[in-house]
């Protein structure tokens, strides 16, 4: 099985502390076999650590939209910011790639009402299902939800320094393309070892 973490930044995020390096060694020392580096705006760090640990790093990013945020997965290439949702999605799909919301129902960040993300759930491979930094509440909505549109349900740990990988993570059985990949997270184990604690992430 493979220890998979699919939502973590760098500081190639305006507000990630750690570098590529304190990333994958922090990985090697928890056990993590799969990481998508998913820095805000930018895929700059995400193919620098394709290219520094390709057996370990997904190319992934974090897109702020016009409304709620999104996540490419398995992308080759940037997504700009403040699209319209529908043309951030489409541009992942674009690339081959697999399409994430994470802390769908956050109310203390950017996020989608329940109603839109319902609009856009043919363009939504992955609903993030637990985030560390979200309220309890907001995590049991978004499973609620991933549930009620036959969604591929994540837990991502949304780290912002390499200290906090590790503490949640899911496990899959090893996978043969990304469509393979999207197929075998449905039936992942989530692991939650720890609260990552009580502040904001952006």
């Amino acid at each position: 099985m493979l220890r998979v973490d699919l939502h973590l930044h760098s500081n190639f995020s305006h507000d990630g502390r750690s570098s590529l390096q304190q990333v994958v060694d922090r990985a090697r020392e928890c056990g993590l076999d799969r990481l998508a580096l998913t820095d805000h705006n930018t895929v700059e760090g995400a193919l620098n650590f394709v290219r520094m640990a390709p057996e370990l790093a997904i190319a992934g990013e974090e897109i702020k939209t016009l409304e709620g945020e999104v996540i490419g997965l398995f992308i080759t290439g940037r997504v700009p910011p403040y699209l319209a949702p529908e043309e951030a999605l489409d541009l992942i799909h674009g690339m081959g790639g697999l399409t994430y919301i994470p802390h769908p129902l956050d109310r203390h960040r950017a996020n989608f009402r329940p109603e839109r993300i319902e609009e856009l759930a043919a363009r939504i491979d992955i609903i993030e299902t637990y985030n560390p930094w979200c309220d309890a509440s907001a995590n049991q909505a978004a499973s609620q939800l991933a549930d009620e549109l036959g969604k591929v349900m994540a837990t991502g740990s949304d780290s912002h320094s390499a200290e906090e990988l590790g503490r949640s993570w899911m496990e899959i059985e090893d996978y043969s393309g990304i469509h393979d990949f999207l197929e075998k997270l449905r039936y992942a184990r989530h692991v939650v070892t720890a609260s990552s604690g009580t502040g904001r992430r952006a």
